[in-house]
């Protein structure tokens, strides 16, 4: 049963209460079999981060004792240690992140696990070389929790959010060679269209756009309050969001080319994963989720050949978990309402 219903014309995500795990039983807790509920004990919390939709990660990553986890965004070791606190400390979780404060953050609240977690800086998207630099040719699971984390949101200097001042940098890696200042001040202004367009969904980029370039005119601009300023101005009265929100979340992807390190991981994922090893994708908004989901349909292989038509060609490398993504529960929301726009999709490599 399809877990997207049509409604008035258009689509929507079916209500949690309604989803289906792969076997067809319901999705809520009470419906856990003995063994798939995580350990009573809570993942690292901090009072800046709080990780997203645990109990759903866990059962679709099924991590087992033994086993090797490559977690590709590991910020303040959250999901990680739930990973580990789920098979007693016995598995590997390799904890990868491109923000060096992310990995100092991760050794301190990981460091009970000892050898159990090793933190490598890099970006995610080859994870085939992440295992082959610790050693190991093939993994059980790889977990990506994608977009910025909380830490990263509320350092105004990390430039990040249009709520706080700060420079316009929003490099997920310090030592990144492009910043969204860059982006705003040398961009022609056809560039700067598509960058709105594509990455921010920006009905209104070719208008902000404009602003942009003739704010230039008279200077470089330096801070996130000057840009949230053009966006206000630029934007018609009315909008139901911030102004500048769409403009920030596609330039950070410009900066730190998100979306291109997304699809090659999961091109790259089924040739690292053991048979029936999973990959776990959480994202945050409609580009990273469509990218999994379209990403993960051509992994599974073409569909079925229609009566009277050739079979259809090509090996399946994974099969698809979800059936539409998940979504997290009210109580999630109520206590977490970073959490609101978290999608999970997840598949598992083919024997």
């Amino acid at each position: 049963m399809s877990q997207v219903l049509r409604n008035r014309g258009r689509w929507r995500v079916m209500p949690r209460t309604r989803q289906r795990r792969p076997d067809g039983r319901p999705l809520g807790d009470r419906f856990l079999r003995p063994g798939e509920r995580p350990s009573e004990r809570r993942p690292v919390v901090t009072d800046d981060h709080q990780p997203v939709m645990v109990d759903e990660v866990l059962h679709f990553l099924q991590p087992r004792p033994g086993g090797v986890y490559i977690d590709g965004t590991i910020g303040a070791g959250g999901h990680a240690e739930a990973i580990l606190n789920a098979v007693g400390g016995r598995a590997t979780v390799i904890g990868v992140d491109r923000d060096p404060q992310a990995l100092v953050r991760a050794g301190f609240n990981l460091k009970e696990y000892g050898s159990a977690v090793r933190l490598v800086r890099a970006t995610f998207e080859d994870p085939v070389w992440i295992a082959h630099s610790q050693d190991v040719d093939r993994v059980d699971g790889i977990l990506l929790d994608l977009g910025m984390s909380s830490m990263q949101v509320d350092d105004t200097k990390r430039g990040f959010s249009f709520r706080g001042e700060g420079p316009l940098d929003m490099r997920m890696d310090p030592d990144g060679a492009l910043t969204a200042a860059d982006v705003v001040n040398t961009y022609g202004e056809s560039d700067l269209v598509r960058v709105l367009r594509t990455f921010g969904e920006e009905r209104h980029a070719r208008r902000i756009a404009r602003a942009i370039v003739a704010a230039r005119r008279k200077a470089p601009l330096r801070t996130t309050v000057e840009l949230a300023t053009i966006c206000e101005d630029a934007y018609p009265a009315g909008s139901r969001i911030h102004p500048a929100r769409r403009t920030f979340q596609a330039l950070r992807i410009e900066v730190n080319g998100e979306l291109d390190a997304l699809e090659r991981v999961l091109r790259a994922a089924p040739d690292v994963l053991r048979g029936g090893g999973r990959i776990v994708v959480l994202s945050y908004h409609s580009l990273e989720d469509r990218l999994t989901k379209r990403i993960f349909d051509e992994l599974a292989g073409p569909k079925p050949a229609m009566p009277g038509l050739p079979a259809p060609e090509g090996p399946s490398r994974v099969r698809v978990l979800t059936r539409g993504a998940v979504l997290p529960s009210d109580h999630e929301i109520e206590r977490n309402p970073r959490a609101s726009s978290a999608r999970l999709r997840a598949a598992e490599a083919v024997q």
